[in-house]
């Protein structure tokens, strides 16, 4: 029964972004079996509606909003409250992975993965701590990168920007302490979603293959991500903030 366990999630409102494919969707799917009531957001308003539908239980909804338009997000969070309830939770699951040499970084790429990436869950963050849009013992999970924790040729962009997030992940947890709300991240390695296959893309065989390899467990579903993330959301975590937990098929053990 909900509310039974230290890993329920009954009665807790959470919030959810990149809930239209992925990672996010799979949180999202996790925590209302667990009985939270979720708030689902993406960009794409019709993948967004099929998540909600096949969430269980009532009370769920979907806020289309475009995180891009960070300046924003503060005033959205407080609206989302207002109409739903201050939120117990939020997973931030939205982000881009453009793999690139340094060679080709330029100021438009880099500026364009730091938006997406870092300055969108400050923002979040922002908002969440706002008056009246968190509850009195409310989580805040990050989505990061294995990327971050080990050097990756060809991805330092994206490696410099999930780095930050963790960096941002335990500086948040410190200053967010005295409102109630615990930071933490995840690290996924290589998760078999649409961001992977647009990446088996822009590499070789053989290169893939040595990616494959690099996973002793092969690589995760978005479930193996989404369940770390409901612990993390979840009263059982209530004494864990400011770390980064690995979710990688022991790639880091290698």
């Amino acid at each position: 029964m909900p509310g039974s366990t230290p890993f329920s999630l009954s009665g807790r409102h959470i919030l959810v972004t990149g809930a239209s494919t992925g990672i996010g969707r799979a949180v999202a799917v996790a925590a209302a079996g667990l009985g939270a009531r979720v708030t689902v957001t993406a960009r794409n308003a019709g993948r967004l509606a099929d998540t909600a539908a096949a969430l269980a239980g009532e009370g769920h909804r979907a806020a289309p909003f475009d995180l891009s338009d960070t300046d924003a997000i503060p005033a959205w969070i407080k609206v989302q409250a207002a109409d739903g309830g201050p939120f117990d939770g939020l997973a931030h699951c939205a982000g881009v992975q453009v793999g690139k040499p340094v060679r080709s970084v330029d100021r438009a790429f880099f500026d364009q993965t730091m938006h997406v990436n870092l300055l969108s869950a400050l923002s979040l963050a922002r908002g969440l701590r706002q008056k009246g849009c968190h509850g009195p013992d409310a989580s805040v999970v990050f989505v990061a990168s294995v990327a971050a924790l080990i050097g990756q040729p060809g991805n330092v962009a994206y490696a410099a920007s999930k780095g930050g997030l963790v960096a941002a992940g335990r500086a948040l947890a410190m200053e967010l302490l005295r409102d109630g709300i615990r930071v933490n991240c995840v690290a996924p390695a290589l998760v078999e979603t649409e961001m992977m296959d647009r990446f088996r893309t822009t590499i070789t065989d053989d290169q893939f293959a040595a990616v494959r390899n690099a996973h002793p467990m092969g690589f995760g579903k978005p479930e193996d991500v989404a369940n770390a993330i409901a612990f993390l959301l979840g009263p059982g975590s209530r004494w864990i903030t400011g770390v980064t937990l690995p979710v990688d098929g022991g790639y880091l053990a290698v």
